[in-house]
Parts: C-alpha cells; sequence; structure tokens
C-alpha cells in the first residue's frame, strides 16, 4: 500500500492507494507553526477491516509529525481513539 501527502497550505491530506484504488484518508488542518489538527479519516467500503484507517495514520500522519516536529491534535473519533489504545505514538500527541 502507497502513502501520498498532498499539502494545500493550511490544509492536508494522506492518502492510502493500493492498485490505482484510493483505500482510505485522514485529512488535517493546520493549527500554528508546530501543530495540526487531524480532522477527518475515511475508508473505502472494499477496505474496511483490514487496518487501512491505521496504516495511514502511522505511516503517514504520525511520521510526517515526528519528521517534522509536530503535534497532532486529535479531533477525529478515530485518530483520538487509536491514539489512546497506542500510547508509543505520545509523542506527537498535543
Amino acid at each position: 500500500m502507497e502513502i501520498k501527502h498532498e499539502n494545500y497550505g493550511n490544509k492536508g491530506v494522506f492518502i492510502a492507494i493500493e492498485n490505482d484504488v484510493k483505500a482510505g484518508e485522514i485529512t488535517y488542518s493546520v493549527a500554528g507553526e508546530n501543530k495540526i489538527i487531524a480532522d477527518h479519516t475515511e475508508v473505502n467500503e472494499n477496505f474496511k477491516g483490514r487496518g487501512v484507517g491505521k496504516i495511514i495514520l502511522l505511516e503517514g500522519l504520525v511520521k510526517y509529525a515526528r519528521e517534522n516536529n509536530i503535534k497532532i491534535i486529535p479531533l477525529c473519533p478515530f485518530v483520538k481513539a487509536t491514539f489512546a489504545k497506542m500510547p508509543e505514538l505520545g509523542d506527537v500527541l498535543a
């Protein structure tokens, strides 16, 4: 599965793609110099139950936050729940 990042200035998205099909995405908004708000996660019906949301979160959003010294504000219920279950992600939690 490939993870792509698209940045639109004060907004962005991490997209999971498998065999040229969009499997899912996590969108975010910039909240200052070193914070982003993870505001929405969506997974394609054909990919549900395969951990796509977690893959995008870990391989996309969290990796990006760590590489850029950014903290994540988990507004999205999925992202918030995942952070609660995975204390090892606490270093990027705002």
